[in-house]
């Protein structure tokens, strides 16, 4: 394969075909979704989901090639709805000189897209005039406008694995003429793959920087202290697209879940400074409310749902204040994964015993049908007795008993152990 230096090393790597895409096998193997897809003949509109460098870009650029279509890129972070207004344009005069195949608008970073931004492409997507491909880092369900989304199929892209990436090293050292003719010798990849952190792009970009550390006179021979001391000298302080936003949001919600307040605030400058979404921290702090607080201190749900709603109503640069004391209520509040473990095991449980019926005496009765076969016979109405509590059976038959939530060691769930203790007796072991 010819090299041309100029060209970053990841993008001469960047494969052509479906056939040289690495990872996402229940995408693109032999029965993946998007093989079947192309098999078919049917290209629909489409929403890939997945952290970065694991191959959006060049999923949407192997499609287009693979139905000769057109490819028409916008990047939603400086594209504007004038913007999507040309591109749809350009579609519609393709197709009325009799380019009967729509093209593929590809658009990098949608969830970065307003609402307004996103209903401009609603009409051409269901018209048929364009095929959109939008690429996302964040949960479309969230981040892409219901409309939109219901006329799309989701993909879900994954992180790439160990096997993966050592794939990917392993192809650029055989595939890249500068790599091959400077004789590259791995000792160690342990650093290499931990700073990828299951991204190909980055990691193709950090071992051409290691690469290239050493002089033209030196055979590259990498080991983990020199990718270490070569990427601390040029790994960017926060980038927002991408390269640190894991890294850094991962730090901040250690911290917050670590109960370090000072931490927590450092980490959420560095964001904020770094020009992140304000509706992306507070989002992962609505989550971090419940999955590591819980009912140890309900109260902390309901003040990060009203800092999510305010950060919306008051904007930067004065939400740096709400999401500062947010992050500092909840990095002081008492810890509880009780509710997220609770959940885990419940799915866990339900996946492994299927559907158990529901018993006859907590069935609903709407029908005389239902009531003849003694839907509903037995039950018994809590607020009918003392306490506004009756020992009754509400689990299906073979999980009696069965401990789902256990409660945290904290002052407000110990509370919650006591008093189940006490109407349930021995029943539920907590």
């Amino acid at each position: 394969m010819a090299s041309d230096r100029d060209i970053p090393l990841a993008e001469r790597m960047r494969p052509r075909k479906l056939a040289d895409f690495v990872g996402q096998k229940h995408l693109v193997g032999p029965d993946g979704a998007i093989t079947r897809m192309v098999q078919s003949g049917i290209l629909p509109s489409m929403i890939l989901w997945g952290p970065p460098g694991v191959g959006k870009t060049t999923l949407a650029q192997i499609l287009a090639d693979e139905f000769g279509r057109e490819l028409l890129k916008l990047n939603a972070i400086n594209s504007g709805v004038k913007d999507i207004r040309d591109i749809i344009e350009k579609a519609e005069r393709s197709n009325f000189i009799g380019q009967f195949k729509k093209p593929i608008v590809f658009i990098d970073e949608i969830h970065r897209f307003n609402k307004s931004q996103q209903d401009s492409l609603l009409g051409a997507v269901e018209k048929g005039t364009i095929c959109l491909i939008g690429a996302t880092t964040e949960n479309p369900s969230f981040e892409v406008i219901s409309a939109l989304l219901s006329r799309c199929q989701t993909f879900v892209l994954e992180a790439l694995s160990k096997d993966d990436l050592l794939q990917v090293l392993q192809h650029a050292l055989q595939s890249d003429e500068w790599l091959r003719n400077r004789k590259v010798e791995f000792v160690e990849t342990d650093a290499l793959l931990a700073m990828s952190g299951g991204d190909a792009r980055k990691l193709l970009n950090f071992l051409e920087m290691v690469v290239g550390s050493f002089s033209s006179s030196e055979k590259p021979i990498i080991t983990n202290e020199r990718v270490m001391a070569v990427l601390q000298q040029v790994m960017p302080m926060y980038d927002k697209n991408g390269e640190m936003h894991y890294d850094i949001i991962s730090a901040f919600i250690k911290s917050l879940r670590g109960s370090d307040p000072q931490a927590a605030v450092y980490w959420l400058a560095r964001m904020l400074n770094g020009g992140e979404d304000p509706k992306f921290i507070a989002r992962r702090m609505l989550i971090l409310a419940s999955e590591d607080i819980g009912n140890a201190n309900p109260n902390a749900l309901l003040l990060a749902n009203a800092c999510f709603q305010a950060i919306d109503v008051i904007g930067m640069p004065e939400a740096r204040i709400i999401l500062s004391q947010t992050a500092i209520y909840l990095a002081c509040s008492a810890k509880s994964n009780a509710s997220y473990v609770a959940i885990n095991k419940a799915m866990e449980t339900v996946k492994q015993t299927g559907n158990l019926a529901v018993p006859l005496h907590l069935r609903n009765a709407p029908t005389k049908l239902m009531k003849e076969l003694n839907y509903g016979v037995g039950y018994q109405y809590a607020h009918d007795f003392p306490g506004n509590f009756v020992e009754q059976e509400f689990m299906p038959q073979g999980l009696e008993g069965t401990i789902f939530y256990q409660p945290g060691d904290n002052v407000r769930e110990n509370e919650i152990k006591s008093r189940l203790c006490q109407l349930w007796k021995n029943k539920y072991r907590l």
